[in-house]
């Protein structure tokens, strides 16, 4: 199937299961294509097409495909940021998926501040408490958005988390169910600064149990655009 082909497969997959799983479903959810790793070509065919929302794992992917593109595309860093990398994309990310310490928020702090930006930023929590990931732990979730006040350039608009791999269906729903809950949690909070509507959960191997569990954005790149070498 075309690259084209495969999006519409994704976006009606997606609509079917928040047919199917009306309770929790979001109305509307941001299909993130993840290009990573890919030539031009493939990520062309898919802003062709009309996808506007592109993931990348890497600062350097995203200097090199930036000035590629057209000005409408919103590049999202989905992967673990460094803070010596921040300078070089403060003014190119649409929203950075992976804030996950002080001294991250600190230094998106100082290079927006510097060009007057305020930076959309999720907060990655490691649900499955896996060692292999990044990403605050739970129970420090609270304590650390409460910070956030601290950082006038950075917009706190939800929670960010990756499924454990290798496991049972109901084992992977259960963490996104528990990130939904933690949003849940902290919008009834009504904490300062800080708007929870964003769930960015759910990739090419899971992104239907994440819309079943209120997903508003998934990160879907192998299902799209095939496996990579």
């Amino acid at each position: 199937m075309s690259i084209a082909g495969n999006i519409r497969y994704v976006q009606d997959k997606i609509a079917q299961t928040a047919v199917d799983y009306p309770e929790f479903a979001a109305p509307n959810v941001k299909l993130i294509a993840v290009t990573k790793t890919l030539g031009t070509d493939k990520i062309k065919a898919a802003v062709d097409y009309g996808l506007r929302d592109l993931g990348e794992n890497r600062v350097q992917e995203i200097l090199e495909k930036f000035p590629l593109f057209p000005a409408d595309v919103r590049w999202h860093l989905i992967g673990h940021l460094q803070t010596n990398k921040v300078k070089y994309i403060a003014d190119k990310v649409s929203m950075i998926h992976s804030l996950d310490s002080l001294r991250l928020a600190a230094e998106i702090e100082k290079r927006a501040a510097a060009i007057d930006r305020v930076i959309p930023c999720l907060v990655q929590v490691n649900i499955a408490d896996e060692d292999t990931k990044f990403g605050l732990k739970k129970e420090d979730a609270e304590d650390f958005i409460k910070e956030m006040i601290h950082f006038p350039h950075i917009a706190v608009e939800g929670l960010m988390t990756i499924g454990p791999y290798a496991a049972e269906e109901e084992r992977i729903r259960s963490v996104f169910r528990e990130l939904r809950q933690l949003k849940e949690k902290l919008n009834a909070i009504a904490l300062p600064a800080v708007k929870m509507r964003e769930l960015s959960m759910g990739m090419s191997a899971d992104y239907p149990l994440a819309v079943c569990e209120g997903a508003t954005m998934v990160r879907v790149g192998t299902t799209i655009f095939g496996s990579r070498s």
